[in-house]
């Protein structure tokens, strides 16, 4: 079956993205024994990534690159905030690297990277993990099938055979 909206498409995927050195390392695997699942065109994907899947159906093999526009976007040094240590006075302070879970204001979820410590305010980096970096795809299409009414309603995959939430 071809890959098209309202198709729920499970696929494996290895993705690549270069080093400082310019060495292309592997930093995220879906397997056939735990593929990926969507739900085709429901805006759950990066807009580049369905697009390099159109034209592909169950069985084939894919490899393609994204750039760091299509993708993540590029790193923006603009992108850090200011948290202020009263932030943190109930909780551990967090260290160095350290991934937080933030919010803002209108209930959005997001990930800001810890990059320093100051006196009173904690330097969080907000851009995502892979802005700035190319992405290498490569995979294979495992099954395509129908969306079921409900997965079309709810506007996702519910599983690889579709019947169950995880």
């Amino acid at each position: 079956m071809k890959i098209e909206p309202q198709k729920v498409v499970s696929l494996t995927y290895d993705l690549y993205v270069e080093d400082e050195n310019g060495k292309e390392g592997l930093v995220e695997s879906a397997t056939e024994e735990q593929p990926l699942t969507f739900l085709f065109g429901a805006g759950q994907m990066l807009p580049r990534f369905e697009e390099n899947l159109s034209t592909l159906s169950t069985g084939d093999n894919y490899d393609f690159r994204l750039s760091a526009e299509d993708a993540y976007g590029n790193y923006d040094e603009e992108a850090v905030a200011d948290l202020p240590l009263s932030m943190f006075a109930n909780t551990d302070m967090p260290g160095i690297g350290n991934v937080l879970p933030l919010q803002d204001n209108q209930g959005n979820r997001f990930q800001g990277k810890v990059v320093s410590i100051g006196e009173d305010s904690v330097i969080v980096d907000l851009n995502h993990p892979m802005a700035g970096q190319e992405l290498h795809f490569n995979g294979k299409i495992l099954n395509v099938r129908p969306a079921t009414p409900e997965e079309l309603s709810h506007g996702h995959a519910h599983g690889p055979d579709g019947h169950h939430h995880h």
